[in-house]
């Protein structure tokens, strides 16, 4: 069981943050759009920057651990991950304005189930981003291609 809870760390540990990740987005939505009575399209955009910055700095140092070391590498994390979370964005305003606008559903319902969706592709993309250890892959490249000699 152990081995199994190390070899899925990284998995364990962003299901947890995500699911906080998750609460937060649905929890600012909530607070925006049904009881500030905000339009439900910038409900949406704002509780996604509040969930992002979350995101962040949960993913680059509890789930990927990435350890920059200067502030241009930790301003490259950031601009990536954000362009990353952006591109979800895109996808997450898209299924609210089909779920509420064209299809009627219930805003927060429709926000339930796009976390489902966008969850899938923010993890595909923050581990291209996140790389505990650079040097890694270019040491496991050189060490296969001894290999291969």
């Amino acid at each position: 069981m152990i081995e199994l809870i190390k070899k899925y760390k990284q998995l364990i540990n962003y299901a947890i943050f995500g699911v906080l990740t998750t609460v937060i987005n649905i929890g600012a939505f909530q607070l925006l759009d049904h009881n500030l009575n905000w339009n439900y399209m910038w409900a949406n955009n704002m509780a996604w920057f509040i969930s992002v910055l979350f995101a962040f700095f949960t993913n680059k140092t509890l789930v990927f651990g990435s350890k920059y070391t200067t502030k241009g590498a930790f301003t490259r994390e950031l601009l990536a991950f954000f362009a990353a979370r952006l591109a979800s964005l895109l996808v997450d305003d898209a299924i609210m304005y089909v779920g509420v606008s064209l299809l009627g559903m219930n805003s927060l319902l429709t926000k339930i189930v796009d976390n489902i969706i966008v969850i899938i592709i923010n993890y595909v993309l923050s581990k291209i981003i996140f790389k505990s250890d650079p040097m890694k892959s270019k040491k496991e490249e050189v060490a296969q291609s001894k290999d291969v000699r």
